[in-house]
């Protein structure tokens, strides 16, 4: 349009063009700065809604805290530190932000937000980064270094490091910038108030972020298979030869994080000491004899509730194996006329799934019998019961059936050749005993017959000497040798009467 000498018309022509050029650049500037603010509005909306988010994951946090405080205890520690240190950049931008529309009666009157003025002044002094300006860049640095040493290294920090970035910045030309001046200096009031909310969206998704981090790291670990055991678990904890195997391998989970709120087992609540990390000690007596039932449940609390987790499972208690089991085969004897005590059992199987029977066979208790023999030489006893797997046994032994051993007769409780004056024979009782035998029985006597020499024998009711005896004692002398015979004697509580007994003689002394 420059060059030769122009006509009116055509320097108004020209002029006219370069206003239509003018008019086009403010249309396109007033739709810029208009889309600037809009902008804002959509980064201030969805940092309402990110605060939201993250108060609702800061609470849902806090709640797993305190119910396994070993597991989330330290994320939420180290969320909380961010969580400070967001609020305090965050509100402090907004207070920046408040100030810089102070002066503005339309809040959203964007077209106007045209000029640098507020920052340029606020930020810079004299060509130069302001107080102000050092403080603002120096809160971003801050945060960024604080959530940094809060996260530790990992994917995050390199986010957070380019996110917060206040390096130096060449601008199109290659001229080398500070961070500050790069982004605020001279840029319309509207550009700034956006970058504003930029960086406070920016908080916001870092908390967020970090909220995602720590959780998952926590939630990576509790699923983690570090923390399983390989558990080999059978229906019981013995078998017989030839007996399959019935178990399974399963994996346990073993996390030391993971702490029960209460445990209840056979109706009995255990003890808190007992409930360790990730497991319940059992340490109390194992019982009596017999097949035992482990039931009851774990409580974990989840939310506002406790989650119960059904226990079951069992163990059998077996006599203690701490005599050795020897038979003497030839020995298998039980005595006719008695009550011969017995022990049965069979060994794993607890004492009230074992049945024994034979003629005269009674259970006293548990593994404890009494056989009273009947008629013949031997009797056999059948044993039978069931494994814990449901199989059946069963065995049966022969025991020879004898009569009681002859007993001898006694006076003043001696056997054999009784030396005693004659004076005293006459105040004898006649008794009889089983020396060596196994059972300590009581023998009573009802009849005897006495044969002192010279005299004929005769025969004596009862244990003491009639008047027939004691007038034939009489004639008695010294060194004389008097035999007491033919003794009838049976078992004290019984009507089984001896066979036989063995005589003792008196020798008289003087």
């Amino acid at each position: 349009m420059a060059g030769g000498k122009q006509s009116p018309r055509q320097r108004m022509v020209n002029l006219m063009y370069l206003v239509f050029i003018a008019m086009l650049a403010m249309n396109m500037s007033k739709e810029v700065l208009s889309a600037f603010g809009l902008m804002n509005e959509k980064l201030s909306e969805s940092n309402t809604r990110t605060t939201k988010s993250n108060q609702a994951s800061y609470e849902a946090l806090a709640l797993k805290a305190s119910e396994q405080a070993k597991q989330y205890g330290k994320a939420k520690e180290d969320t909380d530190k961010l969580r400070v240190m967001a609020d305090e950049l965050f509100n402090y931008i907004e207070d920046l932000k408040g100030k810089m529309t102070a002066d503005l009666k339309d809040k959203k009157a964007y077209e106007a937000m045209d000029k640098s003025g507020y920052l340029d002044q606020y930020f810079f002094a004299n060509g130069k980064i302001s107080k102000n300006g050092t403080e603002f860049v120096k809160k971003i640095q801050t945060f960024r270094d604080k959530a940094l040493e809060v996260l530790g290294e990992n994917d995050l920090a390199k986010v957070i490091k380019a996110r917060f970035s206040t390096n130096d910045v060449k601008d199109k030309e290659g001229i080398k910038k500070s961070w500050l001046s790069y982004n605020y200096e001279g840029f319309p009031l509207i550009a700034s108030l956006t970058k504003m909310t930029q960086i406070q969206s920016d908080i916001k998704t870092t908390e967020s972020d970090a909220l995602a981090t720590l959780l998952q790291g926590e939630l990576s670990k509790a699923v983690s298979m570090t923390n399983y055991d390989a558990m080999v678990v059978f229906e019981k904890n013995a078998y017989y030869p030839g007996e399959k195997l019935s178990g399974k391998i399963v994996l346990g989970k073993n996390d030391p994080n993971l702490t029960a709120e209460r445990v209840v087992l056979n109706g009995k609540e255990i003890a808190e000491s007992k409930i360790k990390a990730g497991q319940v000690i059992l340490d109390g007596p194992a019982g009596g004899v017999g097949d035992k039932d482990l039931k009851g449940s774990f409580f974990f609390k989840e939310g506002d509730s406790l989650v119960e987790i059904p226990i079951k499972g069992g163990y059998s208690v077996i006599p203690k194996p701490n005599d050795a089991v020897i038979s003497a085969d030839k020995m298998n004897v039980v005595y006719r006329g008695l009550t011969n005590p017995l022990t049965i059992s069979i060994p794993g199987i607890s004492g009230n799934k074992v049945t024994a029977s034979a003629p005269g066979l009674s259970r006293v208790k548990g593994n404890s019998y009494a056989m009273r023999p009947k008629a013949g030489n031997e009797v056999s006893i059948r044993v039978s019961g069931k494994l814990p797997s449901g199989t059946p046994v069963s065995s049966s032994k022969k025991f020879r059936i004898k009569d009681i051993p002859s007993a001898n007769g006694m006076v003043r409780n001696q056997f054999g050749t009784v030396r005693m004056p004659k004076s005293s024979v006459a105040k004898i009782v006649v008794g009889a005993g089983l020396p060596d035998f196994l059972f300590d029985l009581k023998l009573n006597v009802s009849s005897f017959k006495i044969k002192i020499p010279g005299q004929i024998t005769i025969p004596v009711t009862g244990t003491r000497l009639n008047a027939r005896a004691k007038k034939a004692l009489a004639k008695a002398r010294r060194n004389d040798l008097i035999s007491i015979f033919d003794i009838k004697a049976s078992v004290s509580g019984s009507n089984y009467k001896l066979k036989k007994v063995l005589p003792v003689n008196i020798e008289i002394t003087n």
